[in-house]
């Protein structure tokens, strides 16, 4: 690879807030905000709006929308197309 093009690869923690996980992983980002790591080393911290920890796809709490049910009520309100 050419010197000098390309981003520093190092580890990074990425943190789900709402779910109150982390892991640890190596990636380009960098960050300002810094958290110390189960094994005492001080790493850069991304915090994520979402993780397969609290995705509603993971966790299996994802709703099945009812799309015959909104047809129907759309053609009641607004008439048949014909």
């Amino acid at each position: 690879m050419r010197k000098g093009i390309h981003p520093a690869y190092g580890p990074v923690v990425f943190r789900d807030r709402a779910a109150g996980y982390a892991f640890l992983t190596r990636s380009t980002l960098t960050s300002d905000k810094t958290i110390e790591w189960e094994d005492g080393r001080t790493l850069p911290v991304v915090d994520v709006e979402i993780s397969h920890v609290s995705h509603p796809f993971y966790t299996g709490t994802a709703r099945v929308l009812d799309t015959a049910g909104r047809v129907e009520r759309f053609e009641r309100r607004y008439g048949k197309r014909g």
